[in-house]
Protein backbone atom coordinates (compact mmCIF):
# COMPACT_ATOMS: atom_id res chain seq x y z
CA UNK A 1 0.00 0.00 0.00
CA UNK A 2 1.36 3.40 -0.99
CA UNK A 3 1.85 5.63 2.05
CA UNK A 4 3.39 8.56 0.20
CA UNK A 5 2.67 9.89 -3.28
CA UNK A 6 6.39 10.39 -3.93
CA UNK A 7 7.39 6.89 -2.84
CA UNK A 8 7.19 5.69 -6.47
CA UNK A 9 10.42 7.59 -7.10
CA UNK A 10 12.34 5.79 -4.34
CA UNK A 11 15.11 3.43 -5.61
CA UNK A 12 13.56 0.32 -4.11
CA UNK A 13 13.70 -2.20 -6.99
CA UNK A 14 16.23 -4.91 -6.20
CA UNK A 15 17.26 -8.38 -7.33
CA UNK A 16 19.41 -10.52 -5.01
CA UNK A 17 20.08 -7.44 -2.86
CA UNK A 18 21.34 -5.50 -5.92
CA UNK A 19 19.64 -2.22 -6.76
CA UNK A 20 18.29 -2.19 -10.29
CA UNK A 21 16.81 1.28 -10.40
CA UNK A 22 19.97 2.93 -11.61
CA UNK A 23 20.27 0.40 -14.45
CA UNK A 24 17.90 2.60 -16.45
CA UNK A 25 20.72 5.17 -16.68
CA UNK A 26 22.86 2.78 -18.72
CA UNK A 27 20.10 1.35 -20.94
CA UNK A 28 20.79 4.02 -23.56
CA UNK A 29 24.23 2.55 -24.17
CA UNK A 30 22.61 -0.68 -25.34
CA UNK A 31 20.36 1.17 -27.79
CA UNK A 32 23.04 3.46 -29.25
CA UNK A 33 25.28 1.61 -31.75
CA UNK A 34 28.66 0.70 -30.34
CA UNK A 35 30.45 2.75 -32.97
CA UNK A 36 29.23 5.92 -31.19
CA UNK A 37 30.63 5.11 -27.76
CA UNK A 38 33.41 2.58 -28.41
CA UNK A 39 36.72 3.25 -30.12
CA UNK A 40 36.39 1.45 -33.50
CA UNK A 41 38.46 -1.71 -33.67
CA UNK A 42 40.55 -2.75 -36.64
CA UNK A 43 37.95 -5.39 -37.55
CA UNK A 44 35.20 -2.77 -37.57
CA UNK A 45 37.28 -0.40 -39.71
CA UNK A 46 38.11 -3.22 -42.15
CA UNK A 47 34.46 -4.28 -42.41
CA UNK A 48 33.34 -0.67 -42.88
CA UNK A 49 35.91 -0.16 -45.63
CA UNK A 50 34.76 -3.35 -47.36
CA UNK A 51 31.13 -2.24 -47.27
CA UNK A 52 32.02 1.21 -48.61
CA UNK A 53 33.91 -0.35 -51.53
CA UNK A 54 30.94 -2.59 -52.25
CA UNK A 55 28.60 0.40 -52.09
CA UNK A 56 30.71 2.33 -54.62
CA UNK A 57 30.87 -0.66 -56.97
CA UNK A 58 27.16 -1.45 -56.74
CA UNK A 59 26.40 2.24 -57.28
CA UNK A 60 28.31 2.17 -60.56
CA UNK A 61 26.61 -1.06 -61.67
CA UNK A 62 23.11 0.15 -60.86
CA UNK A 63 23.48 3.63 -62.27
CA UNK A 64 22.80 7.04 -60.78
CA UNK A 65 19.02 6.93 -61.16
CA UNK A 66 18.59 3.90 -58.89
CA UNK A 67 20.89 5.01 -56.06
CA UNK A 68 18.31 7.22 -54.37
CA UNK A 69 16.04 4.21 -53.96
CA UNK A 70 18.57 2.45 -51.74
CA UNK A 71 18.95 -0.48 -54.10
CA UNK A 72 22.66 -0.92 -53.39
CA UNK A 73 22.01 -1.47 -49.66
CA UNK A 74 19.81 -4.46 -50.49
CA UNK A 75 22.66 -6.16 -52.31
CA UNK A 76 25.17 -5.22 -49.60
CA UNK A 77 22.89 -6.90 -47.06
CA UNK A 78 22.60 -9.91 -49.36
CA UNK A 79 26.38 -10.12 -49.61
CA UNK A 80 26.76 -9.90 -45.82
CA UNK A 81 24.17 -12.58 -45.16
CA UNK A 82 25.61 -15.08 -47.65
CA UNK A 83 29.19 -14.51 -46.51
CA UNK A 84 28.19 -14.96 -42.86
CA UNK A 85 26.47 -18.28 -43.64
CA UNK A 86 29.40 -19.43 -45.76
CA UNK A 87 31.87 -18.78 -42.96
CA UNK A 88 29.64 -20.36 -40.33
CA UNK A 89 29.64 -23.55 -42.37
CA UNK A 90 33.44 -23.80 -42.03
CA UNK A 91 33.16 -24.42 -38.29
CA UNK A 92 32.79 -28.03 -37.10
CA UNK A 93 29.29 -29.36 -36.37
CA UNK A 94 27.57 -26.28 -37.82
CA UNK A 95 24.97 -26.72 -40.55
CA UNK A 96 26.04 -25.17 -43.87
CA UNK A 97 22.78 -23.61 -45.02
CA UNK A 98 24.20 -22.13 -48.24
CA UNK A 99 25.12 -25.60 -49.54
CA UNK A 100 21.42 -26.46 -49.93
CA UNK A 101 19.22 -25.39 -52.80
CA UNK A 102 16.40 -24.61 -50.37
CA UNK A 103 18.22 -21.48 -49.20
CA UNK A 104 20.05 -20.49 -52.39
CA UNK A 105 16.96 -20.82 -54.57
CA UNK A 106 14.91 -18.99 -51.94
CA UNK A 107 17.31 -16.06 -52.35
CA UNK A 108 17.69 -16.15 -56.14
CA UNK A 109 14.13 -16.89 -57.28
CA UNK A 110 12.28 -14.04 -55.48
CA UNK A 111 14.95 -11.57 -56.64
CA UNK A 112 14.65 -12.70 -60.26
CA UNK A 113 10.85 -12.72 -60.18
CA UNK A 114 10.73 -9.21 -58.70
CA UNK A 115 13.18 -7.94 -61.34
CA UNK A 116 11.15 -9.48 -64.15
CA UNK A 117 7.82 -8.19 -62.85
CA UNK A 118 9.20 -4.69 -62.39
CA UNK A 119 10.86 -4.69 -65.81
CA UNK A 120 7.95 -6.05 -67.82
CA UNK A 121 5.36 -3.86 -66.07
CA UNK A 122 7.27 -0.55 -66.07
CA UNK A 123 9.77 -0.91 -68.95
CA UNK A 124 8.13 -3.29 -71.39
CA UNK A 125 9.76 -1.85 -74.50
CA UNK A 126 13.17 -1.93 -72.85
CA UNK A 127 12.72 -5.60 -71.94
CA UNK A 128 11.77 -6.46 -75.52
CA UNK A 129 14.92 -4.70 -76.71
CA UNK A 130 17.01 -6.97 -74.47
CA UNK A 131 15.68 -10.04 -76.29
CA UNK A 132 17.34 -8.94 -79.55
CA UNK A 133 20.96 -7.74 -79.22
CA UNK A 134 21.94 -4.72 -81.25
CA UNK A 135 23.26 -5.54 -84.71
CA UNK A 136 21.52 -8.92 -85.01
CA UNK A 137 20.67 -9.83 -88.65
CA UNK A 138 16.90 -10.04 -89.30
CA UNK A 139 17.09 -13.70 -90.24
CA UNK A 140 18.60 -14.59 -86.84
CA UNK A 141 16.19 -12.54 -84.74
CA UNK A 142 13.75 -15.41 -83.96
CA UNK A 143 16.64 -17.63 -82.81
CA UNK A 144 18.15 -14.85 -80.71
CA UNK A 145 14.80 -14.26 -79.00
CA UNK A 146 14.61 -17.95 -78.07
CA UNK A 147 18.22 -18.02 -76.85
CA UNK A 148 17.89 -14.82 -74.81
CA UNK A 149 14.59 -16.01 -73.31
CA UNK A 150 16.10 -19.34 -72.23
CA UNK A 151 19.21 -17.66 -70.82
CA UNK A 152 16.98 -15.27 -68.89
CA UNK A 153 14.80 -18.08 -67.52
CA UNK A 154 17.71 -20.11 -66.14
CA UNK A 155 19.31 -17.18 -64.28
CA UNK A 156 17.85 -17.98 -60.84
CA UNK A 157 18.87 -21.60 -61.25
CA UNK A 158 22.44 -20.72 -62.19
CA UNK A 159 22.70 -18.33 -59.24
CA UNK A 160 21.43 -20.96 -56.81
CA UNK A 161 23.41 -23.90 -58.21
CA UNK A 162 26.67 -21.93 -58.43
CA UNK A 163 26.58 -21.00 -54.76
CA UNK A 164 25.42 -24.41 -53.51
CA UNK A 165 27.83 -26.39 -55.70
CA UNK A 166 30.87 -24.38 -54.62
CA UNK A 167 29.97 -24.82 -50.97
CA UNK A 168 29.34 -28.55 -51.39
CA UNK A 169 32.54 -29.20 -53.38
CA UNK A 170 34.90 -27.71 -50.80
CA UNK A 171 33.20 -29.37 -47.84
CA UNK A 172 33.16 -32.76 -49.58
CA UNK A 173 36.85 -32.52 -50.34
CA UNK A 174 37.67 -31.62 -46.74
CA UNK A 175 35.49 -34.48 -45.47
CA UNK A 176 36.91 -37.10 -47.83
CA UNK A 177 40.49 -36.18 -47.00
CA UNK A 178 39.72 -36.07 -43.28
CA UNK A 179 38.20 -39.57 -43.31
CA UNK A 180 41.46 -41.05 -44.62
CA UNK A 181 43.40 -39.77 -41.58
CA UNK A 182 43.01 -42.76 -39.20
CA UNK A 183 44.61 -45.14 -41.73
CA UNK A 184 47.75 -43.02 -42.32
CA UNK A 185 51.14 -43.01 -40.63
CA UNK A 186 52.60 -39.98 -38.88
CA UNK A 187 54.41 -38.69 -41.97
CA UNK A 188 51.33 -38.81 -44.14
CA UNK A 189 49.22 -37.44 -41.30
CA UNK A 190 51.34 -34.29 -41.07
CA UNK A 191 51.06 -33.87 -44.84
CA UNK A 192 47.29 -34.34 -44.60
CA UNK A 193 47.00 -31.69 -41.89
CA UNK A 194 48.94 -29.19 -43.99
CA UNK A 195 46.70 -30.00 -46.97
CA UNK A 196 43.59 -29.54 -44.85
CA UNK A 197 44.81 -26.15 -43.60
CA UNK A 198 45.50 -25.04 -47.18
CA UNK A 199 42.04 -26.20 -48.26
CA UNK A 200 40.48 -24.38 -45.32
CA UNK A 201 42.17 -21.15 -46.39
CA UNK A 202 40.94 -21.77 -49.93
CA UNK A 203 37.42 -22.37 -48.64
CA UNK A 204 37.56 -19.09 -46.72
CA UNK A 205 38.41 -17.30 -49.97
CA UNK A 206 35.64 -19.18 -51.79
CA UNK A 207 33.16 -18.11 -49.10
CA UNK A 208 33.93 -14.45 -49.81
CA UNK A 209 34.15 -14.83 -53.59
CA UNK A 210 30.86 -16.71 -53.95
CA UNK A 211 28.93 -14.22 -51.85
CA UNK A 212 30.47 -11.41 -53.91
CA UNK A 213 29.59 -13.16 -57.19
CA UNK A 214 26.00 -13.73 -56.06
CA UNK A 215 25.57 -10.10 -55.06
CA UNK A 216 27.24 -8.69 -58.19
CA UNK A 217 25.23 -10.87 -60.57
CA UNK A 218 22.02 -9.91 -58.76
CA UNK A 219 23.02 -6.27 -59.16
CA UNK A 220 23.66 -6.73 -62.88
CA UNK A 221 20.30 -8.45 -63.36
CA UNK A 222 18.65 -5.55 -61.55
CA UNK A 223 20.37 -2.95 -63.72
CA UNK A 224 19.14 -4.65 -66.91
CA UNK A 225 15.46 -4.07 -66.18
CA UNK A 226 15.77 -0.26 -66.08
Amino acid sequence: MMTNLFSVFDPSTSLMNMSLNWMSTTLGLFIIPMSFWFIPSQNYLLWNKLLMNLYIEFKMLLGIKNINKGSSFIFISLFSMIMFNNFMGLFPYIFTSTSHMVLTLSLALPLWISFMLYGWINNTQHMFMHLVPQGTPPILMPFMVCIETISNMIRPGTLAIRLAANMIAGHLLLTLLGNTGPSMNYMMMSLLIMTQIALLILESAVAIIQSYVFAVLSTLYSSEVN
